[in-house]
């Protein structure tokens, strides 16, 4: 049994656990017992050009607390390249406390975070903060939240987004979602965890390979290819209630789905009528729409931002490279030109950048192009990048890779200057995508 695949890529290896690994999975069963998966090690290299100094002081009750609220919120602004994190130790702060802002200036802090975090006797917990911003002596303002234990996480993530968005006008991405498979032995798993790798949850074992899962862009149904049946199968997966549905099982494979942005198109690849070609389906099944003919393999498609075009990798020019077609169809425009060799394409949200992987004297490494300039940048020392995803700000990119001969998930900025490794057990981790928007 094969799948549509580019000869020789690392996205579409021959050994068929490993093949067309485009986009990272999340098909969160409905399961109300979810067990975890051990909790990922964040370690966050570099240096940015213009990162702004953020204290964010330990919130009053932290040391009572299953979750350090202050630790997690100063992980996920240091993760995103914009803040560098200031010394706020030694300093009792709340919430409802006026600091002392020439203190924070002498530590050369421009932004201050103080909370605090109250155990309720009905076992929830309360928790506040409040943001200033030292150089302007302003209040910025804060929130309050009642939450169960096991949101304390989600709600650690919701205030860093609340600061990261008061102080770039951009919202934040921190309690977004990333998805990714992990296989462990003969075994595979999908499993969606906070933006951080944090609280990882299993969606789905199998022992048959379930490959380039999708979110839709409302984050309420994934896409995936399932080789329960034994062969290639996309299904269309329900989060909130664990339903799916079968919505591609042609005549030979089925694999590499997208989602259109409006949610109500998906792109696949099919072999029914030989070849490995680009089709259009319903999100709800029916008839295929073919999009172009190719004597090539086209495969690993990608809706543009705006809807109106699709990415996707063919070797109809005698070796892999990203193209651009209409999404109604029609002739194909090449789009990669530096190197022989580029897969792997993802398109940011806002449409100005398009992330895919290139060979790179024998190493494969992800780069970015600045779609509006079609520059490249390069932005891993790394050698087997492969899978990049944009979070939904187009602020970072998720991508697997290998260190120390194993599988990792990593975040980089665009420019490359500030990584996050998330190091998880579980065996080899693969395919990550990187979930909408939740809603607020």
């Amino acid at each position: 049994m094969t799948i549509d695949r580019i000869p020789n890529t690392p996205s579409f290896r021959t050994a068929l656990p490993q093949l067309s690994r485009r986009h990272a999975i999340a098909a969160l069963a409905a399961s109300s017992s979810l067990s975890a998966l051990a909790q990922f090690r964040v370690e966050i290299t570099g240096v940015g050009l213009t990162q702004l100094p953020i204290a964010i002081a330990p919130f009053r009750g932290e040391p009572q607390s299953p979750q350090k609220i202050s630790a997690i919120v100063q992980a996920d602004l240091e993760r995103s390249g914009r803040f560098l994190g200031v010394d706020a130790s030694g300093v009792a702060l709340d919430e409802s406390s006026r600091p002392d802002l020439s203190l924070w200036r002498q530590r050369k802090a421009d932004a201050l975070t103080s909370g605090s975090i109250t155990r309720l006797a009905d076992g929830r917990f309360d928790v506040r903060f409040r943001l200033w911003d030292v150089v302007k002596a302003q209040d910025l303002g804060g929130q309050s939240f009642v939450v169960t234990q096991a949101d304390l996480r989600l709600v650690a993530h919701r205030i860093a987004d609340f600061v990261y968005e008061k102080l770039t006008g951009e919202r934040g991405i921190f309690s977004t979602r990333i998805a990714y498979v992990t296989k462990a032995g003969s075994r595979y798993s999908l499993w969606v965890a906070d933006a951080d790798g944090e609280n990882a949850q299993s969606a789905l074992s199998s022992p048959e390979p379930i490959i380039s899962p999708a979110w839709a862009p409302t984050g309420t149904q994934l896409a995936y290819v399932s080789f329960e049946s034994r062969k290639p199968v996309v299904y269309v997966h329900d989060v909130a209630t664990g339903r799916r549905r079968l919505i591609a099982n042609f005549r030979g494979s089925n694999s590499a789905p997208a989602w259109s942005p409006d949610g109500r198109t998906l792109a696949v690849t099919l072999s029914r009528d030989g070849g490995s070609q680009l089709y259009t389906i319903d999100a709800n099944g029916g008839e295929p729409r073919r999009l172009m003919q190719s004597s090539g393999i086209d495969t690993e498609p990608v809706f543009s931002s705006d809807g109106r075009s699709i990415y996707f990798v063919s070797d109809r020019g005698g070796s892999p490279q990203v193209y651009r077609v209409a999404a109604s169809g029609g002739g194909a425009e090449r789009v990669t030109f530096n190197g022989s060799y580029n897969i792997s394409p993802s398109i940011s949200p806002d449409g100005q950048w398009l992330a895919y992987i290139s060979r790179v004297g024998g190493a494969y490494k992800l780069h970015v192009m600045d779609l509006k300039s079609g520059s490249v940048t390069a932005v891993t020392d790394t050698s087997a990048d492969e899978n990049p995803s944009f979070a939904p700000n187009s602020r970072l990119i998720v991508y697997a890779t290998q260190q120390q001969g194993r599988e990792a998930l990593m975040t980089t900025t665009l420019d490359g200057k500030i990584k996050a490794r998330l190091a998880g057990q579980g065996g080899d981790i693969r395919e990550p995508d990187w979930g909408p928007f939740q809603n607020k």
